[in-house]
C-alpha cells in the first residue's frame, strides 16, 4: 500500500504564498502560541479545579500549582517542536534554565491574583462571590498569563534556546 500525500484545499495563489512567507518567518512563534494555548488549557482547568476543592482558600496557591504543571507540560512541547531547531546548551542545563525563567514568570503570572486579592480586596466579604471569581479569572488566566506570555518568549529565546541549529537531518 502506497502512503499518499493529503491533498491540500485549492488556495489563490497570493494566499498560498503570504501564508508560507508568514509560517516561515514567524513559524517558531506560532508554535510557540500554540505551545502556550494548550499550557493555558491545563492551567485554567488546574486552577479552576484547585480553587474550587482543595484550595478553596488559597487561590494563589492554586494558581502556582496550575502553572507548574502547565510549564511541565510546556517545556516537553516546546523542547521538542517550538525549539527544536535551537540549541545552545546540553539538556540539563537547558532545562535548569527553562525551569529557571518559568519561576520568575510564575510569579509575573501570580502578581495580577496577589494584587487583585490583597490590595484591591477583591474577594469575599468585600465582594460578592461571582465579582471574587470574575476578578480571579481575569487577574490570573488573563493578565496574568498574557505578562508571563511576553516574558518567557523574549526570556526563551535568550537564554533557553539561544542559538539557531538550523534544520534537523
Amino acid at each position: 500500500m502506497t502512503h499518499q500525500r493529503a491533498r491540500a484545499l485549492p488556495l489563490p495563489p497570493a494566499i498560498r504564498d503570504r501564508a508560507a512567507r508568514l509560517a516561515g518567518r514567524h513559524g517558531e512563534f506560532v508554535k510557540f502560541a500554540l505551545v502556550g494555548a494548550i499550557a493555558f488549557v491545563v492551567d485554567t482547568a488546574v486552577f479552576v479545579t484547585a480553587k474550587s476543592t482543595v484550595l478553596e482558600p488559597k487561590p494563589v496557591t492554586a494558581k502556582v500549582l496550575a502553572v507548574l504543571v502547565a510549564t511541565i507540560v510546556g517545556y516537553v512541547l516546546n523542547r521538542e517542536w517550538s525549539f527544536r531547531l535551537r540549541g545552545g546548551h546540553g539538556r540539563p542545563h537547558e532545562a535548569l534554565l527553562y525551569f529557571a525563567v518559568s519561576g520568575v514568570a510564575l510569579a509575573v503570572n501570580a502578581a495580577p491574583l496577589w494584587f487583585s486579592r490583597y490590595v484591591l480586596d477583591l474577594a469575599q466579604p468585600a465582594v460578592s462571590s461571582l465579582t471574587e471569581h470574575v476578578a480571579d479569572l481575569v487577574s490570573a488566566q488573563i493578565i496574568g498569563t498574557l505578562l508571563a506570555m511576553v516574558f518567557r518568549w523574549w526570556a526563551f529565546r535568550r537564554w533557553v534556546f539561544p542559538d539557531e541549529v538550523g534544520p534537523l537531518r
